[in-house]
């Protein structure tokens, strides 16, 4: 395609750009989060060790 003016090409990455922008911008703001649960306190049991050298 060398026969296209570069005006086109122009055009062309302006338009793929903006189009690459919006896909991005879709993805990221059509996750919806989940809200988060209440931390459940778990008994965590810790032995602790002596060492003697």
């Amino acid at each position: 395609m060398p026969q296209m003016m570069p005006l086109s090409w122009l055009t062309l990455l302006i338009f793929f750009s903006i189009m690459f922008l919006l896909y991005n911008l879709m993805n990221y703001f059509s996750h919806v989060p989940m809200p988060m649960k209440p931390l459940m306190k778990k008994n965590i049991i810790m032995k602790m060790l002596n060492w003697k050298w």
